[in-house]
């Protein structure tokens, strides 16, 4: 198995000497609650189709990656493409079953200097404005993240446009695991903007980085739909960058406790211990090899 990551190894490097901040703390929040297994299990296919971005474009495209294509056999691929480099690996498709088209980004390879590169860019920029139009320039992103998704975002809103009316499809679900966890989520802010206004967007991403900052995350949840970023028990990678550079979490983190319960935790970068950032309040307090999984059993890579 190719394993990705290590945006870990990249920014512990970068940023070893500095301690994460801890979260603000929000006068109100709600209750942190335990999934139930049959909303566990709801994210299984999705956990597949964000390992599979690991997968060649060749391998993708015909359907047939082994076990991560097996594990959603009524798949329809439009496109596929990346080089696995300056361009991750990505892919979309129709999903009959789910009744969504699939967009998937491969996170780092390390094996590939560019997208080490791509992960240590972290100064913030605004988001461009022929990508993203009407956006305010007051909502920064990390840089390299912006670059990567740029690479690839005219390619895959082409193959989705051509799901939509091939398929008829009134829903896209963008998926991802660290890096592409990140480019996954600019996708689910960037379609949108192309996209006709009755078709859905949802965003699942595993090990999401920070992407952006306050006003980026407080731009996502004013979206009003669907965020879920599940983490996985120590895994450092979601709480870089820091807080103290500026960076923070949209809404949506569910976090995969070493009980094995999966905890929703509402709100913005929640400081409970039973979510990320309290659980793992420094990088020295993590254990990267929580990030490629498993999540319900399902290790990342191809």
């Amino acid at each position: 198995m190719v394993h990705s990551v290590t945006l870990g190894a990249v920014l512990l490097a970068v940023l070893s000497a500095v301690q994460a901040l801890p979260a603000p703390t929000l006068a109100k929040r709600q209750a942190i609650t335990a999934l139930s297994q049959s909303q566990i299990s709801s994210f299984t296919p999705f956990t597949f189709y964000a390992s599979t971005a690991y997968c060649q474009p060749s391998a993708t495209l015909a359907w047939d990656c082994g076990a991560n294509c097996e594990a959603n056999p009524t798949f329809h691929p439009i496109a596929s493409g990346g080089d696995g480099d300056g361009t991750p690996f990505w892919f979309v498709g129709f999903d009959p079953t789910l009744a969504t088209i699939i967009v998937a980004h491969e996170g780092t390879n390390t094996s590939e200097i560019l997208s080490l590169l791509t992960d240590a860019d972290i100064i913030q920029e605004s988001l461009s404005s022929s990508l993203f139009p009407g956006v305010n320039s007051d909502i920064e992103v990390h840089s390299g993240f912006a670059g990567a998704q740029a690479n690839s975002a005219t390619d895959v809103l082409s193959a989705v446009e051509s799901g939509i009316s091939e398929f008829g499809a009134t829903e896209v679900t963008v998926v991802g695991h660290s890096l592409g966890a990140a480019i996954s989520l600019l996708d689910f802010v960037y379609l949108p903007l192309h996209l006709p206004a009755d078709i859905t967007v949802r965003f699942v991403g595993y090990g999401l980085p920070r992407v952006g900052n306050q006003d980026f995350a407080n731009f996502v949840d004013a979206q009003g739909r669907s965020v879920t970023h599940i983490n996985n028990e120590e895994d450092p990678i979601p709480i870089l960058p820091g807080m103290f550079l500026g960076y923070h979490h949209p809404s949506g983190e569910v976090h995969i406790e070493d009980s094995g319960e999966w905890a929703n935790c509402p709100g913005q970068d929640n400081p409970s211990d039973q979510c990320i950032v309290g659980d793992v309040p420094t990088i020295f307090e993590g254990n990267e090899s929580d990030h490629d999984g498993p999540y319900d059993g399902v290790e990342m890579g191809c």
